[in-house]
């Protein structure tokens, strides 16, 4: 259920109140009577970058796979070096 903030017209007191959607919003402060309204705020959070949609993994496929030289070299040159101790 979402958190809304509200906010009375007459003393500025902020209240918060958990409601469903299908609540009736608050209309009275229950501080001095005044009116109640809704505060609206900034979204609590952002996807910024690729790879939040479905489309954005099918790229080229150059991007998606490394290269295989650079997974077998380092591989090779410590077999070559614990084989040259011996």
């Amino acid at each position: 259920m979402p958190t809304y903030e509200y906010e009375c017209q007459s003393c500025h007191q902020r209240v918060e109140a958990v409601q469903k959607f299908s609540d009736a919003p608050l209309s009275v402060c229950e501080h001095c009577g005044g009116e109640l309204r809704k505060v609206f705020s900034g979204v609590g959070i952002v996807f910024k970058g690729s790879g939040f949609y479905k489309t954005d993994s099918r790229g080229s496929s150059s991007a998606s796979t490394p290269p295989a030289t650079s997974a077998t070299t380092p591989a090779a040159t410590s077999t070559s070096t614990s084989t040259s101790g011996d």
